[in-house]
């Protein structure tokens, strides 16, 4: 019987890791066999994440993560996470042929951005395409980007990059936006912003770096090249909820539900942390900001069980 079960190893779950092995509740972390470290694994110089003042490469920060939470005595394991049991005082993890069990787990499985499909796009991300202007922005000082989206992300998202790209470009399939008219009126209203409306993005170009965008005109089929130094891609993301449908209450935005600035799910000795329970900020900072949270809500659970339950 385990104290802790941590279910994601990104900032959160890493984080979480640290703090509830240094609590001595020795948590066993499911790493995931494909997807270990989470997003900033497929990222290349992380600038924002406060202590590395020369920056530090995503996979890297996540490979010390990994160590620090290790040396306190958390057990990860590259293992990936089948079912979940989570009703009842005693927690069931199926994990492969094998089932572990637990007094809490901690759900920490992140979120995925919406990927547009293109050969290119994986190829050069982090070499001209991003998912994230706050993240990346910084490195395209001078540059011609284009966004792609139509909704406030796009819009927020175009409007942050002005501040370091000589101009930016909205791409949206059709003449008619989800963004907010606040946020759609803001992008208009700039003036290194302009847009291309009844236009898709059809592929990514460059060899080492991306040096163009393949649009098609969503009306007339036509094609053309548009050249560009980077590509973002805005078209939102979605919360790694699958393993909880049915078993955790989950928001409007299919985020899971916690109570207040807690951690704490619907269900007794659940909780979750990082992006999967946040629809807005989906920083480094604040996942591992959630993850001591989390962390510590399982642990003060855990000092107030019962102790028939505790034993």
């Amino acid at each position: 019987m385990h104290d802790v079960i941590i279910i994601g190893s990104g900032p959160a779950g890493y984080t979480a890791a640290i703090y509830a092995a240094r609590a001595n509740l020795a948590p066993v972390v499911l790493a995931s066999s494909v997807e270990a470290g989470g997003d900033l694994m497929t990222t290349t110089e992380v600038d924002n994440f406060p202590g590395f003042p020369e920056g530090v490469m995503g996979p890297d920060l996540m490979f010390n993560m990994q160590q620090q939470a290790e040396r306190f005595g958390a057990d990860v394991r590259l293992d990936d996470v089948t079912e979940l049991e989570l009703d009842g005082p005693v927690k069931r993890v199926h994990v492969g042929g094998e089932v572990l069990e637990a007094r809490t787990v901690i759900f920490a499985t992140g979120s995925a951005y919406r990927r547009l499909g293109l050969p290119g796009e994986d190829r050069l991300s982090g070499h001209g395409v991003s998912w994230c202007a706050t993240c990346d922005g910084f490195f395209f000082k001078g540059k011609h980007l284009v966004v792609v989206g139509g909704g406030d992300s796009a819009m927020e998202e175009a409007t942050f990059l002005t501040k370091f790209a000589e101009s930016v470009t909205i791409v949206h399939r059709s003449e008619t936006f989800r963004a907010s008219a606040a946020m759609l009126d803001r992008a208009k209203a700039d003036p290194k912003i302009s847009f291309l409306t009844n236009a898709a993005v059809v592929d990514v170009l460059g060899e080492s770096a991306v040096d163009g965008v393949l649009l098609r005109d969503t009306v007339t089929g036509e094609e053309r090249t548009l050249p560009i130094d980077g590509l973002f891609v805005a078209i939102g993301s979605d919360p790694r909820t699958h393993l909880v449908h049915g078993k955790l209450d989950l928001t409007t935005e299919g985020t899971i539900a916690v109570d207040g600035r807690s951690s704490r799910t619907n269900v007794p000795g659940v909780f979750a942390a990082g992006d999967v329970i946040d629809p807005t900020y989906r920083q480094a900072i604040t996942a591992a900001g959630s993850g001591t949270v989390a962390a510590l809500d399982a642990q003060h659970y855990l000092a107030e069980l019962p102790a028939a339950v505790s034993a």
